[in-house]
């Protein structure tokens, strides 16, 4: 793996902020909270009769955080933007008890300022250190009674580039990558999402399984320096 570097409380104004770097690749991930929710959960929580929030992201590359300038609105609108940030949403929403969160929601942004390969799975990672100081503040101001936090999720992209695998992509190796994979799981070595296609080449299942296996090596790894610079078990 590429050096992994998290850095929490980035901005204050926020209720939670992480600086993810994962080696060249740079995410700014920052939690805010709102006390409501989307329309489509209060009327779910109308009909069951019971109180819950939300969380949801939204993922974003800087114009320069490339090779070569790219237009604001396309990279906030586009389709892999899009694509991107229902992923960081469905990541994090696993690890989630909503009822305890209460009647609230949580956003997080991840714009990236430097991508050099990975950066959707970087996102993921410093979104949970963000969202976990995002709760701890709610802790803090005794808005909620219980950590809503099932477990620890991390995401790590793997594949095969020039005919060996490869576990934490860079740029280079991801954009001649025989095999690409983006893998999302707990630290409880559960998966949560698997994204994984071959590149013009096919492979078979057992290197299917060896992937999978280094990447949870991998996510164990990065939920280990989660915890570390959160200061939690």
């Amino acid at each position: 793996m590429r050096k992994l570097k998290f850095t929490k409380n980035y901005l204050p104004h926020a209720e939670g902020s992480c600086l993810i770097e994962m080696g060249e690749t740079k995410v700014l991930c920052v939690a805010s909270i709102e006390e409501k929710v989307p329309s489509f959960v209060e009327q779910k929580n109308k009909a069951a009769g019971k109180t819950s929030g939300w969380l949801t992201a939204e993922y974003a590359m800087m114009p320069r955080s490339g090779n070569e300038r790219s237009q604001r609105v396309k990279l906030i609108t586009g389709g892999r933007s899009q694509e991107i940030s229902r992923l960081i949403g469905r990541a994090l929403r696993a690890c989630v008890d909503f009822e305890k969160l209460g009647n609230r929601t949580i956003t997080i942004d991840c714009d990236v300022i430097r991508a050099d390969g990975g950066t959707r799975c970087a996102a993921i990672n410093g979104a949970f250190v963000a969202l976990s100081l995002a709760v701890k503040t709610l802790l803090k101001q005794k808005l909620i009674s219980q950590n809503p936090i099932k477990f620890c999720v991390g995401a790590v992209s793997v594949g095969v580039y020039k005919g060996k695998p490869i576990v934490d992509l860079c740029a280079l190796e991801d954009n001649n990558a025989d095999v690409d994979m983006n893998i999302v799981a707990n630290d409880k070595g559960n998966l949560i999402e698997v994204q994984g296609t071959a590149e013009g080449n096919t492979f078979s299942r057992s290197e299917l399984n060896f992937l999978l296996d280094s990447a949870l090596k991998a996510v164990k790894k990065i939920n280990s320096a989660q915890k570390s610079a959160l200061g939690t078990k």
